[in-house]
């Protein structure tokens, strides 16, 4: 499989949704194998020169977007890769599909502990402590320090758009994981950054920041939601929102944070009668949407 070796330039889309104007910045288009938040998170190593790399370890969840991006990079680099998880579904070894497909034939070393009795965090940081200079320990979704190489080259890219097209005061706005792009670009931007919980609630967001960033309080906005959501959990209303993005704008978003996203955002912005134009950043993602839409599918028709 041929792998682009570099990022491309996102292009900005200007879009009506829901008789609003969005900017939708198409982080989606950045490389076919790295592409939305992954590809600004991971941009540090698949751009830098790292000689003394050979293996690069990490864990997950086996749909994750980063499994993919990460199996792609190694095979790009010529690295091994390892991934921990817990827990394999004997229906999704017999019939591989999503991120976890791609990642095994991109060559992957797939790895299920699911005797584990502590947290998998916990045993890959354990098995860390034996690497040497050739093993490189990528933390889960790519939460680190180093991340922030790429995501402020994303906020270089917002000014500038901003400062070509007149926009003063934008809203920023993309559903936050663990947080990371979300913190490092309202760090780099002097815009407000706005965000919603999708793994987790609030203060599980508002730990992973101050565990990223403890001597900061320059954080994004969270924004609240309706209800509690579970992450991975299907609902209805996702769907809808999914669907309707894509009819409107043509589009394809991601099953898994973008709904979430969208809903929250729009809730904001019908209880603020604020004029400031919006910028959506496309998380990217889709190649988890080969597994989470059949099981809308099948649920919602």
């Amino acid at each position: 499989m041929s792998i682009q070796a570099r990022l491309s330039t996102a292009p900005m889309q200007d879009v009506r949704y829901e008789n609003k104007r969005f900017f939708i910045k198409r982080d989606d288009l950045l490389n076919q194998h790295f592409s939305g938040n992954k590809a600004r998170k991971f941009s540090y190593l698949l751009e830098g020169s790292s000689l003394t790399v050979q293996t690069i370890v990490s864990y997950g969840s086996v749909q994750a977007n980063s499994l993919y991006s990460l199996a792609a990079l190694a095979q790009l680099k010529g690295w091994q890769f390892n991934y921990y998880i817990h827990h394999i579904p004997q229906w999704l070894k017999e019939n591989p599909i999503g991120n976890y497909a791609g990642a095994l034939a991109l060559g992957a070393n797939i790895i299920e502990v699911a005797e584990l009795s502590d947290n998998l965090e916990s045993y890959v940081q354990n098995i860390a402590l034996s690497f040497n200079q050739t093993t490189l320990l990528v933390p889960e979704g790519g939460r680190c320090q180093q991340a922030k190489i790429g995501i402020e080259q994303l906020a270089q890219e917002i000014r500038s758009y901003c400062q070509t097209n007149k926009i003063t005061k934008p809203l920023i706005m993309l559903p936050s994981g663990t947080g990371t792009t979300s913190l490092f670009l309202q760090a780099a931007l002097p815009y407000q950054v706005l965000t919603c919980a999708c793994v987790g609630g609030d203060e599980y967001l508002r730990a992973q920041f101050t565990e990223l960033e403890p001597n900061s309080t320059l954080w994004p906005t969270i924004l609240p939601t309706k209800k509690k959501y579970h992450f991975g959990k299907l609902y209805p209303e996702f769907y809808q929102q999914w669907l309707q993005l894509n009819q409107q704008t043509g589009i394809e978003f991601d099953l898994l944070y973008d709904p979430l996203g969208w809903l929250s955002l729009l809730d904001y912005l019908n209880k603020h009668s604020s004029h400031q134009e919006v910028i959506y950043i496309h998380q990217g993602g889709l190649i988890g949407n080969t597994s989470m839409l059949p099981r809308y599918q099948r649920k919602f028709g």
